[in-house]
């Protein structure tokens, strides 16, 4: 995709949010009715019951897909599985009840000493010798098995399957696991320049769906996976423009997690900390994402900070970041103004083009017609403004086409929004 004006962007966003109306009215409710960033399944003695079951997810377009997932026991069914939070250098127990038809598991990737009903986590073989897992299952319907491991160094990880992994995975048996460092749970890693704002922490779980390979396994028919053609690409189990809906929406059963980032510009003083945003690929494909207007710092990859030998800082600032399969990435993310980077340099008062000059979409804009945060100019009479103070939307999207379509058509699949408010905030807040 081409890099958009401001106006441009925004105005292709409110055409794509126009298709499903329900869901934008609801997406727009004020942010104090609103769930944002991370929600961490927590526990004292970081020990989690998981259940493997079915159930289904609903896509933009109207289409409703059977999946499988990791649920909270207590819970239920959901896509992505929870995200497990928890504490470097602790003892985890994960234990895993299985209700599908078929023998299931978790791996762990980057967790040493992994162990499954007290012996070490380790392939499975049948009597021919062939391999059926990577690791010890849980027998189908209603077998269960624990793992247990000590959390490890601080980032962000995937838990997947570990059975039949081409088509389980493709399923939807992921899930995202935070390790935060021992003290420290605002920062990403054991340094001090991880840190980040309290609240404003989001995790970015990419995935593909499908849905031919679905059908088949709901009409419990053959699976070619190496036919398959994923259709579908989301951010948390949700596509655009449903990742703008607040966690739990209570109209998204089983896919409760939001992908709206919620941020202020940098301020030394009332705003010093940037958000953190986690990136897992539990797809079968490079994702490269990136946000308009902004780069963001790479400090972690696949659960380890980027530094050297002597503990330099190797951290990178990147434009548009290349996720792989099974990677993770933890950034840390904040908006700077050119005024902040260049004082002086702003033509303030700027001059916004003539209304009729400005490409605006049927009878909505997200586009506070302002070439800078803070200001909320008038807009024409038959037009509804959705900004509640000046503040800015940009899109973060996959940029390999394809991943920003639901089902070919765009604006839609691996792709969400930056809100960046002025920086005294909405009154509304």
């Amino acid at each position: 995709m081409r890099r958009l004006t401001v106006q441009r962007v925004l105005a292709l966003t409110a055409a794509a949010l126009l298709v499903t109306t329900p869901a934008l009215v609801r997406a727009q409710a004020s942010a104090a009715e609103m769930s944002e960033g991370a929600l961490c399944d927590t526990d004292p003695n970081q020990t989690f019951s998981l259940t493997a079951s079915d159930g289904y997810i609903s896509t933009p377009d109207g289409n409703s897909i059977y999946m499988w997932g990791y649920g909270n026991s207590k819970r239920g069914f959901q896509l992505p599985g929870p995200t497990l939070c928890v504490e470097s250098g602790r003892t985890v127990t994960v234990i895993l009840h299985n209700t599908l038809p078929e023998a299931t598991s978790i791996v762990f990737p980057g967790q040493q000493g992994v162990k499954a009903n007290g012996n070490p986590a380790q392939p499975q073989f049948d009597a021919g010798g062939s391999l059926t897992s990577l690791v010890q299952t849980a027998d189908a319907t209603d077998g269960s098995v624990t793992y247990t491991f000590t959390a490890g160094s601080p980032g962000s990880y995937l838990y997947e399957t570990g059975t039949d992994v081409d088509k389980q995975l493709q399923m939807g048996l992921y899930g995202a696991l935070v390790v935060r460092p021992a003290g420290h749970a605002n920062q990403v890693n054991d340094r001090a320049d991880s840190a980040f704002a309290g609240g404003k922490e989001y995790v970015f779980l990419l995935s593909e769906v499908d849905p031919d390979v679905h059908l088949a396994v709901e009409r419990h028919q053959p699976v070619d996976v190496n036919a398959s053609k994923s259709r579908y690409f989301m951010i948390n189990g949700r596509s655009m423009p449903d990742t703008l809906a607040p966690n739990n929406a209570p109209w998204l059963p089983g896919q409760p997690y939001g992908a709206l980032v919620h941020i202020k510009p940098y301020d030394a003083t009332t705003n010093p900390l940037p958000a953190t945003i986690h990136y897992l690929n539990a797809g079968s494909v490079n994702y490269p994402f990136h946000p308009h207007g902004s780069d963001e710092r790479v400090v972690n990859r696949d659960g380890h900070p980027l530094q050297g030998p002597a503990g330099q800082d190797l951290s990178y600032q990147k434009y548009d970041l290349d996720v792989g399969p099974g990677q993770t990435l933890d950034v840390l993310m904040d908006w700077r103004d050119v005024e902040q980077w260049n004082p002086g340099t702003n033509p303030i008062p700027t001059q916004i083009p003539a209304i009729t000059d400005q490409l605006l979409v049927g009878s909505d804009t997200w586009f506070s017609e302002s070439g800078y945060l803070g200001t909320r100019n008038p807009v024409p009479s038959n037009m509804a403004q959705n900004n509640e103070c000046g503040e800015y939307y940009h899109i973060a999207h996959s940029h390999a086409l394809e991943q920003a379509t639901n089902y070919g058509a765009a604006f839609g699949g691996m792709m969400t929004v930056f809100r960046i408010d002025p920086p005294a905030g909405c009154a509304s807040q």
